[in-house]
C-alpha cells in the first residue's frame, strides 16, 4: 500500500481486510469508518482497496458509491431517500453478496438517514431473505479531523512523535466529534450505539516530509522528471499549521497534483 505517513491506517485497514477475506463465513459485514481532514488519504485508501478487491475498481457493478450532495441533497425528502437506499442495498446484495458500499462525506449526511442500513450491518444471518455478511461498508468523513489534528499537535508538543500515536490516543476525541455532533450523519445513530463499526480509522495530519513524498509520487505518475528543487518548492508552496511552528500541511497532499503544473 503506497500510502504516505499513515501508520494507523496501514495497521488497521490491511489487518481488518485480510482477516475478513480469509474468513469464509464472517458473522457480519466488514464496516469501517475513515476520519481525518482534507488530503490525508481517506479517498485514496478507499479507492485503492476497491481496486484491489474488485475488477474494474470503482466502475465495478458490485461497488456502490454514495455522496450526500449528489444522492441525498434535500432534507425534506429524507423518508423517500431512506426507502430508496434500503431497496438499493437490498437489491444489490441479493444480486451479489460480496458487494462494497462507500458513503462519502458522512459529515454532510442528513442525521437519521444512515440508520436505515442498520439491519445490513449487524450479525443477523439473513435480512429480507438476503445473506449479506460478505459485504463491505466504508464511511468516509472529514468529521473528527480537527480533533485528530489538535491531538496530534498536543502530542507533538509533548515530545511524542507522530509515529508513536496510538489508536487509543485518538478514539475518544473522534467519538465525541463524530457521534455526539448534531450536524454529523452519525448523530445519535444506532450504528454507533450497537457498535456495528468494526474499525474507526484516524488519518493523521501530514508533515512537510510526507508532502515531499507525495510530490515525488505525483511527478513519477505524471511521467515528469523528479527534480529535488521542484519537490522542495512544491512542498514549500503549501500552507502549514499552526501559524508559528508550521508543522502540518493544512490541505494534506490534496493540492499537490495541481501545484506541480506551476513548475513545468
Amino acid at each position: 500500500m503506497n500510502l504516505v505517513g499513515q501508520p494507523l491506517v496501514r495497521q488497521q485497514v490491511v489487518k481488518g481486510v485480510r482477516e475478513f477475506l480469509e474468513n469464509r463465513n464472517p458473522v457480519k459485514p466488514l464496516v469501517m469508518s475513515f476520519h481525518g481532514s482534507t488530503g490525508t488519504g481517506k479517498t485514496y485508501v478507499s479507492s485503492m482497496l476497491i481496486r484491489y478487491l474488485f475488477q474494474g475498481g470503482l466502475q465495478s457493478p458490485y461497488v456502490h458509491h454514495f455522496s450526500p450532495i449528489v444522492h441525498f441533497p434535500h432534507a425534506e425528502r429524507i423518508e423517500q431517500y431512506k426507502e430508496s437506499l434500503k431497496r438499493w442495498i437490498q437489491g444489490n446484495l441479493t444480486n451479489c453478496g460480496r458487494s462494497a458500499f462507500l458513503f462519502d462525506e458522512m459529515d454532510k449526511m442528513h442525521p437519521g438517514l444512515i440508520d436505515v442500513i442498520m439491519p445490513f450491518l449487524g450479525p443477523s444471518w439473513v435480512v429480507y431473505g438476503t445473506n449479506y455478511r460478505k459485504a463491505i461498508f466504508i464511511f468516509i468523513s472529514n468529521a473528527g479531523g480537527e480533533q485528530i489534528n489538535e491531538m496530534t499537535l498536543a502530542l507533538w508538543r509533548a515530545r511524542k512523535d507522530r509515529e508513536e500515536i496510538s489508536l487509543q490516543d485518538l478514539e475518544l476525541a473522534i467519538s465525541q466529534a463524530v457521534f455526539e455532533n448534531p450536524q454529523s450523519g452519525f448523530w445519535k445513530s444506532g450504528i454507533i450505539n450497537e457498535h456495528l463499526i468494526d474499525f474507526v480509522v484516524p488519518f493523521l495530519p501530514l508533515k512537510h516530509h510526507h508532502v515531499k513524498q507525495c510530490v515525488v509520487s505525483e511527478l513519477i505518475q505524471q511521467g515528469l522528471e523528479v527534480r529535488p528543487d521542484v519537490v522542495q518548492e512544491v512542498a514549500d508552496s503549501i500552507p502549514y499549521f499552526p501559524e508559528e511552528e508550521k508543522m502540518f500541511s493544512s490541505t494534506g497532499c490534496k493540492t499537490v497534483a495541481s501545484r506541480i503544473s506551476f513548475f513545468f
